[in-house]
């Protein structure tokens, strides 16, 4: 159905640590956090995702890039009235920070969850693209809201993933189909391993893309989370 195979990580993914291809969100070598606007905008680009290999290889973060995703997170904060992707955003990063460096995160916000009531009466389309917007909050054994809502609808998200293939929207499909490596009740007819493969085939040249597809294969074979 889905064609197979995939192309070498594009050059624009550091080199693999552990297997992990790891996104620049910033320039190799120290950072200076006071400086560094460009790499602090680039950890928002990514979110929580920028310490995605750390969370799911359980390996400690390097120092620099932890120094520029904490600088990330207290400099940023969403406002009041942000979009609710952009406050969920910002929760999951939150959440990643008071994980790997519980001392720092002291002054974060107190994990209190946004609401999902957007996402209540979303259609499927509109459920999957807003959880392919929010793929970083998918991750093994990490209850949230938006987690629960994507569980009480696995077929509307698998119908998203074939429609975000379909329309070759690749950063669409990768991170719905992140998701549905975690959900129960798949519809074993998707054929998701090899939706994987051909989403990586067409749309890898995308270093996120190439994330996500990452990801969701190390959700399928398991992760020390």
């Amino acid at each position: 159905m889905w064609g197979g195979g995939g192309p070498p990580p594009p050059p624009c993914l550091a080199p693999p640590r552990g297997g992990a291809p790891h996104a620049r969100a910033a320039a190799p070598g120290p950072v200076d956090v006071e400086e560094g606007g460009l790499a602090l905008a680039a950890v928002r680009v990514l979110g929580a995702d920028a310490l995605l290999p750390a969370v799911l290889l359980g390996t400690p973060p390097d120092p620099d890039e932890l120094a520029v995703y904490r600088k990330s997170v207290e400099s940023f904060p969403p406002r009041a009235d942000a979009a609710p992707t952009v406050l969920w955003s910002h929760w999951a990063m939150a959440r990643t920070l008071r994980r790997l460096d519980p001392p720092s995160a002291a002054g974060t916000a107190d994990g209190t969850e946004p609401g999902t009531a957007w996402l209540d009466d979303a259609s499927w389309q509109v459920l999957t693209h807003q959880l392919a917007v929010l793929a970083p909050l998918a991750l093994p054994g990490e209850d949230s809201a938006v987690a629960r809502a994507a569980q009480d609808r696995p077929v509307d998200v698998a119908r998203g993933f074939v429609r975000a293939v379909r329309r070759r929207d690749w950063r669409q499909a990768a991170g719905a189909g992140r998701w549905l490596t975690l959900l129960h009740g798949v519809p074993g007819t998707l054929g998701l391993e090899a939706g994987l493969d051909f989403v990586e085939l067409m749309g890898g040249h995308d270093p996120l893309v190439e994330l996500q597809v990452w990801a969701a294969r190390r959700l399928r074979t398991g992760a020390p989370v």
